[in-house]
């Protein structure tokens, strides 16, 4: 049995969507479909999400919504009458629509409903598509399908308990449309997870019914090595564990959100990302273990929007609870971190620029000083991280050397290293103005 998740790409029109119907027709193993709301059809155009969005925004302030609520039915309008489906369908959708709007929901979980209703109506679209080409089919709503929620609007978290459920999906002979995106509460509360979720709910499905292979289609053939915006044309990683995929989707890789495929990893289920557009190409496969080659690093990432709160004292290796109150000041200024290195009597803390803006940085600075009595604290903003990757490295002599002779090739100052003690990746901190030429060092180093 296999999942196939289709994301906002693969069905932003109904000549993706024939594309879709025709993947899923191609292999009767694919049983359990997963999308996400229609994407972009071209550069310029905008998500069916981010119209919901500002539908619900207009809404919520009380002015007049109708032109948003216009876009979104257009969209839908496009998509059905191309696919030559009944008009009771698109007015399906629409009533669904004004039902959220006119319903008693909290602000949060009205916002998380409209979000989710272009997941929802797609769903409906696609398994009518379906039958309309005579295949047995059927929409299934979340809640029917067992995806049951944590309570944390726009960042729910699947319970065990759902995965029980879900298996049961493999006793049903027909194809099941699963909208992406949300789940249920145990109340019956919709609720979604993280932007980005109908990755989530595809990884989810697939590790609820044991599948063989959770194959996720996109709009590229693969996931390349680097950033192709930096390096033209570059190599194809044709295989990547679980572990390498996560370290590269943090750091900046946009094929998956970081925390996509932790269901599948945990449940030991290989996924594979293929193009909508090109189903017969060999795609990325993404397992649990795998061989490592000459050069263990399958891939450098790169982000931008970092800084570093630099705190220095002299013998601070000696002041107990000195790192925990560091960070207990952060915590009660709701500011997470992204790492620690340290020296004996240095230690700096690497933050996104989003997390400390400049008006907490002075608070946060302050308090550092009154509680902390650091001989010198300051902030340093413009950063990036740039982030080898690769199993294997922590047995292969030399990553260091020529990661760092490579930074120097590219005449980029290192401000920051960090090296994790499984050695699935080290990162390296620069300033953001050297980003592509380091990167383009670093791929001509370990991939030419």
């Amino acid at each position: 049995m296999k999942v196939a998740k289709f994301g906002g790409s693969s069905v932003a029109s109904a000549e993706q969507l024939k594309k879709v119907a025709n993947i899923i027709m191609d292999d009767s193993d694919r049983k359990a479909i997963v999308v996400s709301a229609p994407g972009k059809r071209f550069k310029e155009d905008t998500k069916v999400t981010d119209l919901l969005i500002a539908l619900g925004q207009a809404y919520l302030n009380k002015n007049s919504y109708q032109a948003q609520l216009d876009q979104v039915i257009d969209r839908f309008r496009d998509i059905t009458e191309q696919l030559e489906l009944p008009e009771s369908l698109l007015k399906e959708i629409q009533d669904d629509i004004n039902n959220v709007l006119a319903s008693d929901y909290t602000y949060e979980l009205k916002t998380d409903a409209l979000k989710a209703s272009g997941e929802d109506a797609l769903a409906k679209v696609l398994s009518a598509y379906l039958q309309s080409l005579g295949l047995k089919a059927t929409y299934l709503n979340p809640k029917e399908a067992g995806i049951i929620v944590s309570d944390e609007p726009g960042s729910a978290q699947i319970l065990d308990e759902s995965f029980e459920l879900i298996y049961k999906l493999r006793e049903r002979k027909e194809i099941v449309v699963i909208p992406g995106f949300f789940g249920y509460t145990k109340e019956g509360k919709l609720v979604t997870f993280s932007r980005g979720g109908s990755d989530i709910t595809g990884s989810i499905v697939a590790a609820g019914v044991k599948a063989d292979l959770y194959e996720n289609f996109t709009d590229v053939d693969s996931v390349y090595c680097v950033n192709p915006t930096i390096v033209e044309n570059p190599k194809e990683i044709t295989s990547l564990t679980y572990k390498e995929m996560r370290e590269l989707s943090y750091a900046g890789f946009s094929v998956f959100h970081d925390e996509a495929l932790i269901p599948a990893f945990k449940a030991s289920i290989p996924v594979c990302i293929k193009n909508t557009n090109n189903p017969n190409g060999l795609g990325t496969i993404i397992v649990s273990k795998k061989e490592t080659g000459d050069n263990p690093v399958v891939g450098i990432a790169s982000d931008t929007g970092f800084l570093s709160l630099y705190v220095s004292k002299y013998l601070m290796n000696r002041e107990l609870g000195f790192g925990r109150r560091l960070l207990h000041i952060l915590e009660d200024e709701c500011i997470s971190f992204e790492h620690t290195p340290s020296g004996i009597d240095d230690l700096s803390v690497i933050i996104r620029e989003s997390q400390l803006t400049e008006k907490k940085e002075q608070k946060v600075i302050q308090r550092i000083k009154d509680e902390l009595d650091p001989d010198m604290v300051y902030v340093e903003r413009g950063l990036a991280l740039v982030m080898i990757v690769g199993e294997g490295m922590n047995s292969t002599i030399g990553i260091a050397e020529k990661a760092t002779a490579a930074f120097s090739r590219a005449n980029v100052n290192l401000e920051m290293m960090n090296q994790g003690s499984s050695e699935v990746s080290m990162m390296f901190g620069i300033k953001a103005s050297g980003v592509d030429s380091a990167v383009k060092s670093l791929y001509k180093s370990f991939f030419e």
